[in-house]
């Protein structure tokens, strides 16, 4: 029968590690009846301190994202290679347009900022450009969430990239089930968005 607990999208390996087998384990295992999916979002709105103010203005583009993050199914890696869906769950919207409202809500919440996204009429100093490069559970090893955002400060004065850096988190699951790994994606998302937010107040 497989691996009940996952939907997979690329090729299936002829074994399985005991980690992977563990995973389908924890997962909702087959039955007669199709249990619908269950829906989660991003909780966590980091707190950034940072003296002063800025009456700079800043945009925040909706991040770009391979196809496999750029829905709303939560991406489960069982090798390097080898990516999965995790069962019986999805993100309450796509993930970049979570991303995106988490990001400019952390902003706000700082004071220090106006900041908005495209169509919202700001008279722009700079943009935000972010690439989702992963977000996903890892089990290639112990179970852990991996989120890993690179950002580029656009300078939309005259189009040059003031900074550009990669911020990565790695959380370490905590409990079973989907809710288990959810949470640890929140947190490390909570992580990175707080570097990000730091960083680009440092910055302009």
């Amino acid at each position: 029968m497989g691996f009940p607990g996952l939907v997979g999208f690329r090729g299936a390996a002829a074994s399985r590690s005991a980690v992977v087998l563990a995973l389908a384990a924890i997962l909702a295992g087959c039955g007669s009846r199709q249990a619908a999916n269950d829906t989660f979002s991003l909780a966590s709105v980091p707190a950034v301190e940072r003296p002063g103010a800025t009456n700079r203005q800043l945009l925040v583009p909706e991040p770009t994202a391979l196809k496999t993050l750029g829905s709303d199914q939560i991406v489960v890696r069982l090798s390097r290679s080898e990516l999965q869906y995790l069962a019986r769950a999805q993100w309450g919207d796509s993930l970049p347009r979570m991303v995106q409202d988490r990001l400019v809500q952390t902003f706000d919440n700082t004071g220090r900022i106006r900041v908005g996204k495209p169509g919202q009429g700001l008279a722009i100093d700079y943009q935000l450009i972010t690439e989702l490069r992963a977000f996903e559970i890892s089990t290639d090893g112990a179970a852990t969430a991996v989120v890993e955002i690179f950002a580029k400060i656009l300078d939309d004065r005259n189009g040059t990239v003031r900074k550009q850096q990669a911020f990565r988190a790695v959380v370490p699951v905590r409990g079973a089930g989907n809710p288990a790994f959810v949470a640890a994606l929140d947190a490390a998302f909570a992580r990175v968005a707080a570097d990000i937010v730091g960083w680009t107040l440092s910055s302009i």
